[in-house]
């Protein structure tokens, strides 16, 4: 992976958590936890809709997407383990 390839999918995981916790209002983690969020979320997103064969489509907005369902994914999935402790 190439550095710009890397710093591409940082900024997209970082504009994805932020919608992510705007979206999912009460299950934020602050500004710089919903980014992280959104680097992960970013991460698994590509990772899950490549394990199902999913494609939305090419171009900035399809992976923002990607990254949005990622993100939304790990929050409810945190929220989940949170109410479990």
């Amino acid at each position: 992976m190439e550095l710009n390839t890397l710093i591409v999918i940082l900024v997209i995981g970082a504009a994805a958590g932020w919608l992510a916790g705007f979206i999912r209002q009460g299950y934020g983690f602050g500004v710089l936890g919903n980014i992280v969020i959104g680097i992960l979320g970013s991460f698994l997103g590509n990772w899950l809709f490549g394990q199902l064969g999913i494609s939305i489509g090419s171009g900035i907005i399809s992976h923002i997407v990607t990254a949005v369902i990622g993100a939304l994914i790990l929050l409810f999935l945190i929220g989940l383990i949170r109410k479990a402790k």
